[in-house]
């Protein structure tokens, strides 16, 4: 190619290398190395499912039996939760419009009040007002549930509100349904505050399982491995005893009585829901 049709080509190619690098701009949330970027709090200590050793939270940024450790795993380093305390780790920042991902799979230690219960961990977005205001451990945010065989379920913690399509099976359960009725999910809502995901899509224990977490604008989406299990609408909270939009937050992950490993956290700005979610959503 002479240089003058050289120059006549590169509009055209600058063009293609522009669409064909449109790729999320992915930032880690965790650096491999250390917390940076994340606050770590801690609830009262259970002894037993009905008795705290004392009320008095340990607080924020203070773990004194190291609940929240990087480890080194094979060939990387991850976050390890121990399950010891109930509690979470938050990031400092808070996000909206954003696809956020990461890894986890179960280890093998479990605390009271869960030792002879399932799994049990979660993903809190939206994570607003004081730590502690749900049950003592958490912030008022929703809960993209992690526990076994539970993966994907909805709960709304502290105020948080969200609006689901839903039917309620023979055990008087909700569970997500494309198709259902939209409900309103809260704890004050007759529905109560937690739905089911479907279908189910976790890996047995032991292996590593994908989360895909999209929220954009007052709409988020539960992707567990790949599987769409539920499509989450109109976000918002009770505030002061009004409703007000919810649809920003910090990021927190539970500590909630079960050994759990995370890696490869990361999240990107997204402008948009995929198109491909909302196949046979009636919205």
């Amino acid at each position: 190619m002479s240089p003058k049709n050289l120059i006549k080509g590169l509009p055209f190619l600058l063009i293609i290398f522009i669409c064909a690098s449109k790729e999320p701009k992915w930032k880690p949330l965790f650096n491999g190395k250390n917390l940076s970027g994340w606050d770590t709090y801690l609830g009262p200590k259970y002894d037993s499912i009905t008795n705290k050793n004392g009320i008095i939270p340990i607080g924020l940024n203070i773990d004194p039996s190291k609940v929240f450790t990087v480890v080194r795993m094979g060939d990387e380093n991850v976050i390890r939760i121990s399950g010891e305390n109930f509690g979470g780790i938050s990031t400092v920042r808070t996000y909206e419009n954003y696809h956020l991902q990461l890894q986890f799979k179960w280890g093998q230690l479990k605390w009271a009040p869960r030792k002879n219960a399932k799994k049990d961990s979660g993903l809190m977005y939206h994570a607003v007002g004081p730590h502690g205001a749900d049950g003592g451990n958490w912030m008022r945010s929703h809960e993209f549930q992690i526990e076994e065989g539970d993966c994907g379920d909805y709960w709304g913690c502290a105020g948080a509100i969200f609006d689901i399509s839903a039917q309620k099976d023979q055990n008087n359960s909700y569970i997500y349904n494309e198709k259902g009725d939209l409900m309103t999910f809260s704890t004050i809502s007759s529905s109560g505050r937690h739905c089911i995901k479907f279908p189910d899509a976790e890996k047995p224990a032991g292996e590593w399982n994908t989360l895909d977490l999209y929220c954009f604008g007052a709409t988020s989406v539960h992707i567990v491995n790949g599987v769409v299990n539920m499509v989450l609408h109109n976000s918002r909270q009770f505030d002061a005893g009004n409703e007000t939009p919810l649809t920003k937050g910090k990021i927190q992950i539970q500590s909630e009585g079960s050994e759990v490993f995370y890696r490869n956290i990361r999240i990107c700005s997204i402008d948009k829901l995929p198109d491909n979610i909302f196949k046979g959503e009636q919205r």
